[in-house]
C-alpha cells in the first residue's frame, strides 16, 4: 500500500479547477497502489479552501496557513515536509505556472525523478506508467518510473471530483525557514488585455483564421453579446495582431473547459484542440466537413459563417 499526495492550486482567492480534477487523477492513483490520498493545502483561506476540496475519494486534507497567495520557498518547504511526515508514493502537482515552478525544486531536494504535462498515469506493482504527449500533440509516449516520483497533471483531462466527502482535515504545522524565502508577491498586474480570463467564462466564442479580417471579427463579438460570451481564438488570429494574447485556446494558450465552446471558422489542429476538447458542449461552425474540428463536435454546421453567425445573432438577441 502506497499513499499519493497531491497539492492544490488557488490565484487571488480563488480555487483553480485543477484543484478538483487533481482529486480524481489522485484517487485513480491511490486506488491503484492500494493506498490513502492527501491534499495538500497551502497558503491562502485554507479552511474554506479544505471544506470546497473535501470531495468523495479524499482520505486527508493538510493545511497550511502562510501568507495569501503562491510562494515557491514556501511550497517548496512545506511539500518536502509532508513528504518526509506522510512518506506518499507519488506527489501531484498541477502542470500550471505554479506547479511548474515548484515541481522541480521539490523533486530535486528530494531526489525523485519528475515528469511534466501528463494526461493519463497507472501503476503496476512498483512501476508508474505516465502518458504524455509530443510533437504538438501528434504523438503519445509513455515514461515508466520505478519507486517515488513527482508528477505533474494537465488540467483538463481528468473530470472533476463530485460528492461530499469526509476526509480528516488538519492543520500541518510547517516549519518555514523564513530566511530562505526569497521572494514575496506584492500584487498581480495582468498582461495584455488581461480583463478577462478565457478559463473562466462559461460560454465561449472561438473565432479561427475563416474569418478572413480583422473587420469581420465584429460578427464574432456581436454573437458574443448576444450570448453573453467571451470572445476566445485560435493561434492565428492573436498571431495576426487582432486579438491579444490573452484569448488564446490550445496548447500555447490557455486551456479551457466552457459549458459551451463555439468554434467558429477553426479547423481543429492538435494544439487548439488539447486546449478545448474538455468542453461541455461543442459546437463547430466551418465549411470544410473534413474539418478535424467536426469530428470531435457536438454540434457540426457545415456552412458559411458568415451567413450562419448573423442567423444566431438574431436568433439570440
Amino acid at each position: 500500500m502506497s499513499d499519493v499526495l497531491a497539492v492544490t492550486d488557488h490565484r487571488r482567492g480563488d480555487l483553480r479547477d485543477v484543484s478538483y480534477e487533481i482529486i480524481t487523477a489522485g484517487r485513480q492513483l491511490a486506488d491503484d497502489t492500494g493506498g490513502d490520498l492527501h491534499l495538500a493545502v497551502i497558503s491562502g483561506p485554507v479552511d474554506d479552501f479544505a471544506e470546497k476540496l473535501n470531495r468523495e475519494g479524499v482520505d486527508a486534507i493538510h493545511t497550511v496557513s502562510h501568507g495569501e497567495e503562491f510562494n515557491h520557498d514556501v511550497y517548496t518547504q512545506t511539500i518536502t515536509q509532508l513528504y518526509d511526515e506522510l512518506a506518499p508514493q507519488y506527489i501531484l502537482t498541477p502542470n500550471s505556472v505554479n506547479g511548474l515552478d515548484y515541481a522541480p525544486a521539490v523533486a530535486n531536494e528530494l531526489g525523485l525523478p519528475v515528469v511534466t504535462d501528463t494526461i493519463g498515469l497507472s501503476v503496476n506493482g512498483e512501476t508508474l506508467t505516465a502518458t504524455r504527449e509530443m510533437y504538438g500533440g501528434k504523438v503519445e509516449t509513455t515514461n515508466e518510473l520505478e519507486g517515488d516520483a513527482v508528477v505533474t497533471i494537465r488540467g483538463a483531462e481528468w473530470p472533476t471530483a463530485d460528492g461530499t466527502g469526509d476526509a480528516v482535515i488538519e492543520a500541518f504545522d510547517a516549519e518555514i525557514d523564513e530566511d530562505a524565502v526569497g521572494s514575496t508577491v506584492n500584487g498581480f498586474e495582468e498582461v495584455g488585455g488581461g480583463d478577462v480570463d478565457i478559463s473562466e467564462a462559461d460560454v465561449l466564442v472561438s473565432v479561427g483564421r475563416g474569418i478572413e479580417e480583422e473587420d469581420n471579427l465584429e460578427l464574432i463579438h456581436d454573437l458574443a453579446d448576444a450570448l453573453d460570451a467571451t470572445v476566445s481564438s485560435s493561434r492565428p488570429i492573436v498571431d495576426n495582431g487582432w486579438l491579444p494574447k490573452n484569448r488564446q485556446v490550445g496548447q500555447s494558450g490557455k486551456v479551457v473547459t466552457p459549458d459551451v465552446y463555439i468554434a467558429i471558422g477553426i479547423s481543429g489542429a492538435v494544439q487548439h484542440v488539447a486546449g478545448m476538447k474538455g468542453s461541455d458542449t461543442i459546437v463547430a461552425i466551418n465549411t470544410d466537413p473534413n474539418a478535424p474540428i467536426m469530428d470531435i463536435a457536438d454540434y457540426a454546421i457545415h456552412d458559411d459563417l458568415f451567413d450562419v453567425v448573423p442567423a444566431l445573432t438574431d436568433q439570440f438577441q
